[in-house]
């Protein structure tokens, strides 16, 4: 199929005061909206069990957080705010946050015109002993390659601390810019769901952030089976479609991780119509899977996911459980317990989704890519939705109320 898609037939009015600024005391106290085939009903999440499908599959993102922004000053006095996105070198996420003395990162530089030598990280901000424990760390930041739109810096510090730990101590946490205020150290615990395991995000998966133990066991008592994948989000989910015609929006790469044991646990459950995917990149991983599968039927290996790959004239006739047993049977023949890819995947309407039924998702910026996907979950009624939402006190965007939705 063609994908032409006008981006304005997904804009709605947000008022600046509909945007959570804040997380509320309590995570699970958040309102839900129950959308689940027999209209509209407001709810609290931590009720939410009482509406998902007993016995059930449940996936969760359990990406972690990092503090990904740092400030730097040249030897001149000015200023430059490093934006960590994604590890150069080593490219391994957990290799790279186990370094002990430096390392490559790609990046966003603020400043950049101004970023010729190595500079080191400000520290004005911080009280005596604290200063003085960054000073001995000594964290330094070099330009080694401009690309387009990323550089790859190289940090370099002292200590013998990992680079997870130096993050820890020097990084702010990249709440997102249409909160219009800076971070908070609430944020370094509310900015991140009770179960992330895995550092890489650079935004939070957010559906995720209304979940509390008493919520978990409540759905797992409904003999609701809970597992996890790992995709990593980028600086990308922060992008605006900045052009009328959706064809033309480019969307990043974003890497993710299963295991070999979710893969089996998955095609037991396709299929079910019990499937719940927990926020959209929960789901666009799952959904991402599919291709991956055919991948590996047509070119004998997974590869990535491009981005209108799934919009291909000619379709696919392979079955969701043939592909996902095609993904299995690959890693078992390459003796790997877990599959690593990429995925561009976009999501719009006219998407066959192939995995996930039900889905938790918070409430989207409008003419976002993020509203696309709920629109291609939900179809038309995602306006009727909104406007319920609006009408009846629901917050918005990443500290936001939540919803839960059943796919059309």
């Amino acid at each position: 199929m063609t994908v032409d898609i006008d981006i304005n037939n997904y804009d709605y009015s947000l008022p600046e005061e509909r945007i959570a600024k804040y997380p509320l005391p309590n995570r699970d106290d958040s309102n839900l909206l129950v959308n689940i085939g027999n209209g509209y009903s407001k709810e609290c999440f931590r009720d939410i069990s009482h509406y998902l499908p007993v016995n059930g599959f449940m996936v969760f993102n359990q990406t972690k957080v990092i503090p990904a922004r740092l400030f730097f000053r040249r030897e001149t006095g000015s200023m430059i705010e490093i934006f960590c996105l994604e590890p150069y070198e080593p490219s391994d996420y957990q290799i790279c946050f186990a370094t002990t003395s430096s390392c490559r990162f790609k990046c966003m530089v603020g400043n950049l015109k101004r970023f010729k030598d190595r500079v080191r990280l400000v520290t004005d901000h911080c009280d005596a002993s604290q200063k003085a424990v960054l000073e001995e760390l000594d964290l330094t930041a070099s330009l080694v390659e401009r690309t387009d739109n990323t550089c790859i810096v190289e940090f370099r510090w002292n200590g013998g601390e990992s680079f997870s730990r130096v993050m820890e101590m020097c990084g702010n946490m990249p709440i997102p810019p249409y909160l219009n205020r800076e971070t908070e150290e609430l944020d370094y615990t509310r900015y991140q769901t009770t179960y992330a395991r895995w550092e890489g995000s650079v935004a939070a998966p957010t559906a995720g952030l209304h979940f509390t133990d008493r919520v978990m066991d409540s759905i797992r008592s409904r003999g609701i089976d809970i597992d996890y994948v790992t995709l990593h989000v980028g600086a990308g989910t922060f992008l605006p479609v900045k052009s009328d015609n959706v064809a033309e929006h480019n969307m990043h790469s974003e890497p993710f991780v299963v295991t070999r044991a979710f893969l089996e646990k998955l095609l037991s459950h396709v299929g079910s119509g019990r499937l719940i995917a927990v926020g959209t990149t929960s789901t666009r991983t799952l959904e991402s899977l599919y291709y991956l599968g055919v991948h590996c039927i047509e070119r004998g290996a997974p590869g990535v996911v491009e981005q209108w790959e799934p919009y291909r004239e000619q379709g696919y006739d392979i079955s969701t459980k043939e592909s996902l047993s095609s993904l299995v049977k690959y890693l078992e023949n390459n003796n790997l317990d877990k599959l690593t890819a990429r995925t561009r995947l976009i999501i719009v309407p006219g998407f066959k989704y192939r995995m996930a039924d039900y889905l938790v998702t918070n409430f989207h910026q409008p003419k976002s890519t993020l509203l696309l996907l709920i629109a291609a979950f939900i179809g038309d009624q995602w306006r009727d939705m909104y406007r319920f939402a609006m009408d009846n006190g629901f917050r918005f965007l990443s500290y936001g109320d939540s919803s839960l939705l059943k796919r059309c």
